[in-house]
């Protein structure tokens, strides 16, 4: 799923289903509208599925590490550090206010690493 189609997505289970639901609901209260309980209960069950949906879809992306913008490693034994930014490019990175980084080290075995 690409992140246009995964934003709108989102913006529709999280305002517009959420908003049409609330407004049917009340309308149907003072107005009369029929079936008011069954019309916002589906529209409550199909915005319940599209949020597992889009949550299934955001932990894939973050277990593939689709997230991360960059390595940084760290050279324990000579004090160096070294980036790489490969994935983004160098426009793209200074519209970013933060960048996500993945660090490393090759020369600590037991270094665990961190985002």
């Amino acid at each position: 799923m690409s992140n246009k189609v995964y934003d709108i997505l989102k913006f529709i289970a999280q305002i517009v289903l959420p908003a049409i639901g609330t407004l049917y609901f009340a309308l149907a209260g003072i107005w009369g509208f029929p079936y008011g309980e069954e019309i916002v209960g589906t529209i409550a069950a199909i915005d319940a599925f599209l949020g597992a949906l889009l949550g299934i879809s955001s932990a894939q992306y973050y277990k593939a590490g689709k997230d991360i913008d960059g390595t940084l490693n760290i050279d324990t034994e000579n004090e160096v550090i070294t980036y790489n930014f490969g994935k983004v490019s160098v426009d793209d990175l200074l519209k970013k206010q933060v960048a996500k980084v993945e660090i490393t080290s090759e020369t600590d075995p037991d270094y665990q690493g961190q985002h």
